[in-house]
């Protein structure tokens, strides 16, 4: 993207002020060269990573150009070098794209190739910029430069809306676990600053991020060429109410998404003195990447499994009181045990998986494909093994998200699921619980190249010759002298399961346990699982992502089956937004040939937003919560529920009334 302007140093910015080049130096006029050190050097503590992704022409470089030059931070020589450069290349007008593309190759083509990387501050943060590739062939490169970003910035042309590569670098996001994403539509200059443009682009985006685990999104319509909302707010989008984009940067927070919960200490390198004045000293030094460490803390160390106290944690500037990410330090034990490169300290009572198996998703960034014959190694954090075998479980298409499972081998920049077999094992948690214990890499042992990167999908260890879903052997259903039928007839009734689901806030508990108040005053033994219940005990260790919702199912639907056979009426409440966790539901009922109601409280999502008993639709439209079914996460109708409630015109009780009417209907209640 071209930034127009005059060979003489100046640029018009979107406010339509003018900045001479000499207002951009170091040191500024009227500055002494004291003052400008202090400027210069005297900046905040907190640090923003961010990186930049988008398709070809979509203005990264210049976006990053534009936020380095209205914020003051391009020197004199700088600007200098980019005029004259811009000389060169026959333009007319100063290319601010050229402060990040460093590579002739980039800039005789005009685009980007390698992660630039760029360094400035402001008065309230300092920031690391990664100006990622657009073209899909440097998919790996963009994988490089968002590995290590606390914010991602997806570009998105006004003229051209959400491409593919929009959604790559979406999907990319999201797969690396960037907690924060900024979707910059650009060019807006080009389309006259339309609104509609904008809402359209915004509405595309959000169905395709709805599939994604992306817990926070912001949009921002902006002009690179001109500045408009990047530095300053625009006077040609008076509709738009949000911040600029530096405003968003600066203010954006992220120190909750550190994790200092689980302390994570992988050791890189044990300190052995060898003056005599501290001949007994041993430490272990590395960098935290998780939980905070003090004095005294009982650990164990990993994958030994020994257990110690933490003695005392020593920094560079000396003993410290505690210890947290990304600090690095140097551990002393109050034990004398085998502790080496790749051994990790972890709390003994919150520790990570140790395992020689598990599942990863990778990026391929070899143009050498993955090859049975070619011997690889893993460097996890300060560890390096040798990799046993790579099963390719399937392919991810981006655009589309769907899984080619008819794989045997990976391709420069593939994204795949594989399972890892290693010859060592490795410590470790899922990516999503920790981004340091949770990433790898993969080297060919030959040429020392990094073939891929990859993170770990879950802790659960998948064995080839036990499957997860194997049970064993010794585990046999235990039988009982009371029988269905004898038990039934003793309760003078029999057990059953009505499922009641819908969208969050559609009345699903309000009207179950009406329905549950109705049954026992009718003389039947009833009992109401909410779904809010169970993941304070059965369901707690589960998240809400895709797996765990189906994992969430799974197991009520067990207890259900349970309580049917008990002679209960189990009336469950839960969203259970996917049709085929449902029908495993059923299903599972059906075999054991038991009554299972499904009834689908049909309230309109704008009804349930309205009422939003417990402020979820709130929080998810802020950006607060993520993955909030009906916003950032799909919800399929039933399609022959076996009976429909929700509308507005009908009380709790008249809809009460109808399932019970229904129960009687069906022989499976009195209707009194």
């Amino acid at each position: 993207m071209d930034v127009p302007g005059q060979s003489s140093g100046v640029v018009t910015s979107g406010n339509g002020k003018a900045h001479a080049s000499d207002a951009q130096a170091a040191p500024l006029v009227g500055e002494s060269a004291q003052e400008a050190f202090r400027r210069l050097t005297e900046r905040p503590a907190d640090l923003l990573r961010f990186a930049t992704a988008g398709s070809v022409d979509d203005g990264k470089s210049t976006l990053i150009g534009r936020l380095l030059y209205d914020s003051k931070q391009v020197l004199v020589d700088q600007l200098a070098h980019v005029e004259e450069t811009s000389r060169r290349m026959g333009h007319d007008f100063i290319d601010l794209s050229l402060l990040t593309d460093g590579l002739r190759a980039e800039r005789e083509q005009g685009i980007t190739i390698d992660v630039a990387y760029r360094y400035f501050a402001t008065a309230q943060r300092r920031f690391i910029i990664a100006d990622t590739p657009g073209h899909e062939q440097y998919t790996r490169n963009m994988v490089t430069g968002a590995s290590t970003a606390d914010l991602a910035i997806v570009l998105i042309d006004a003229r051209k809306g959400v491409v593919a590569q929009s959604k790559r670098h979406a999907f990319i996001s999201s797969l690396l676990g960037i907690p924060h994403v900024v979707v910059c539509v650009n060019k807006m200059d080009l389309v006259d600053f339309d609104e509609a443009v904008f809402d359209a682009i915004v509405e595309d985006f959000d169905s395709f991020a709805a599939r994604l685990e992306m817990p926070d999104v912001t949009f921002i319509p902006i002009s690179a060429l001109l500045g408009d909302n990047v530095v300053d707010r625009s006077e040609s989008m008076g509709w738009y109410q949000g911040p600029p984009l530096l405003y968003h940067l600066e203010h954006v927070h992220i120190a909750s998404d550190r994790n200092l919960i689980d302390v994570r200490f992988p050791v890189q390198w044990v300190i052995r003195p060898p003056a005599t004045s501290v001949a007994d000293y041993r430490a272990y030094a590395g960098q935290v990447a998780g939980g905070v460490m003090r004095p005294g803390d009982d650990v164990v160390v990993l994958p030994g499994g020994h257990h110690t106290t933490i003695a005392g944690i020593d920094s560079f500037d000396g003993p410290v009181q505690e210890a947290f990410p990304p600090m690095s330090v140097a551990v002393r034990l109050t034990d004398d045990i085998d502790v080496a490169r790749g051994s990790m300290i972890v709390r003994t009572h919150n520790q990570p998986s140790v395992s020689t198996g598990f599942e990863c998703l990778l990026c391929w960034m070899s143009e050498q494909p993955l090859s049975p014959r070619r011997r690889y190694l893993v460097k996890h954090t300060t560890r390096t093994v040798m990799v046993g075998g790579v099963d390719v479980r399937y392919r991810i298409d981006v655009e589309t998200l769907r899984r080619d499972e008819d794989v045997s081998t990976l391709e420069l920049n593939d994204l795949a699921r594989v399972h890892l077999q290693l010859s060592a094992p490795l410590v470790f948690d899922s990516y999503r619980r920790n981004r340091v214990t949770g990433s790898l890499i993969i080297i060919d042992e030959a040429t020392n190249e990094t073939v891929a990167a990859g993170v770990v999908l879950d802790t659960e260890v998948e064995g080839e010759e036990e499957p997860k879903s194997e049970r064993s052997p010794n585990v046999m259903w235990q039988g009982s002298q009371m029988t269905r039928a004898r038990r039934w007839e003793a309760l003078g009734h029999g057990g059953l399961t009505l499922w009641f689901t819908g969208l969050p806030g559609a009345g699903k508990s309000t009207i179950a346990s009406a329905v549950e108040e109705r049954l026992i005053a009718a003389g039947r033994t009833a009992f109401l699982l909410d779904g809010d219940n169970l993941r304070h005990g059965l369901n707690g260790d589960l998240g809400f992502d895709e797996e765990a919702r189906n994992e969430n199912v799974r197991r009520t639907a067990h207890v259900a089956r349970l309580l049917a056979e008990s002679g209960t009426i189990a009336l469950v409440s839960l969203v259970s937004p996917y049709a085929a966790d449902r029908r495993a539901a059923a299903a599972l009922h059906a075999a054991d040939d038991l009554q299972f109601v499904e009834i689908f409280v049909d309230a309109p999502l704008e009804l349930c937003e309205r009422r939003d008993p417990k402020g979820l639709y709130a929080r998810a439209r802020s950006g607060e919560l993520a993955g909030l079914t009906g916003v950032g996460a799909p919800y399929e109708v039933p399609s022959e529920p076996d009976l429909v409630l929700g509308s507005c015109e009908e009380t709790v009780e008249e809809e009460v009334e109808r399932v019970m009417d229904l129960l009687a209907a069906r022989g499976l209640t009195s209707g009194s």
